[in-house]
């Protein structure tokens, strides 16, 4: 029994298993704070949170140094649609250029299709802007879930998963994961900081944008290795 129970998780690799925990736990994530958002009010944490990012004496006024203002409005267009497009379309017309067409497929469709995901849950959920504090940056689109934290984590994590598998070793591969993770969790931080975004959307938007980052990632490992398979000689 152990032995053939040893023998099933050597087949499963730790990063695959890790892909199919981030894709449920984000569904998860995802469906409990959905619900959340339908209310007609607030949570209390939703709130305090936003509250807790301004100076008492004039909300309109968020904490830390002047700079820090700019910096996260700097930041924050990390996460925008010209930036996220710039950078998708540098990305597939390098593997297009390297012959990498399957790769450079679904890094489009993953991309894409999160997009329009995105469009449709504002358009279903339409939840509207927190009011609780003055906004920082401009805004037109519905709250939940955050277009910039879920776009942000669909695009930084399908790329640096993909830029990870051709890294030789492990110390390399660790740190483009965790810069392609540190900016998807500096975007969200900067919507929170800006007063655009209730903390439940940023949530929300890491977990959709994790899940469906991850859930491309196991379809194109799978569609990889049976394409390699597919060549060997019989």
């Amino acid at each position: 029994m152990s032995t053939a129970r040893s023998g099933l998780f050597g087949k499963v690799e730790f990063t695959v298993l890790l892909a199919a925990l981030i894709v449920a736990g984000g569904l998860w994530g995802f469906v409990e704070l959905m619900e959340l958002a339908r209310n007609s009010a607030p949570h209390g944490f939703d709130t305090e949170i936003l509250l807790a990012l301004r100076t008492p004496e004039d909300l309109a006024t968020p904490i830390g140094p002047h700079w820090l203002q700019e910096a996260m409005r700097d930041l924050t267009s990390l996460g925008s649609a010209a930036v996220l497009i710039y950078i998708s379309a540098a990305a597939i017309i390098y593997l297009l250029v390297t012959r990498k067409a399957l790769a450079a497929f679904f890094v489009l469709l993953a991309i894409a299709g999160g997009q329009a995901l995105n469009s449709l849950l504002k358009l279903g959920i339409d939840r509207p802007r927190p009011e609780v504090v003055p906004h920082l940056a401009n805004v037109s689109t519905m709250s939940f879930p955050s277009g910039h934290a879920m776009m942000s984590a669909v695009t930084y994590l399908t790329l640096g998963a993909l830029l990870a598998q051709t890294v030789p070793d492990r110390a390399t591969k660790i740190y483009v994961l965790s810069v392609a993770v540190m900016t998807t969790f500096i975007v969200g931080i900067s919507r929170l900081y800006l007063g655009v975004h209730w903390p439940s959307d940023v949530l929300a938007g890491w977990c959709a944008g994790a899940a469906w980052a991850m859930l491309f990632w196991l379809v194109a490992r799978w569609a990889r290795r049976t394409q390699a398979a597919s060549l060997k000689p019989m």
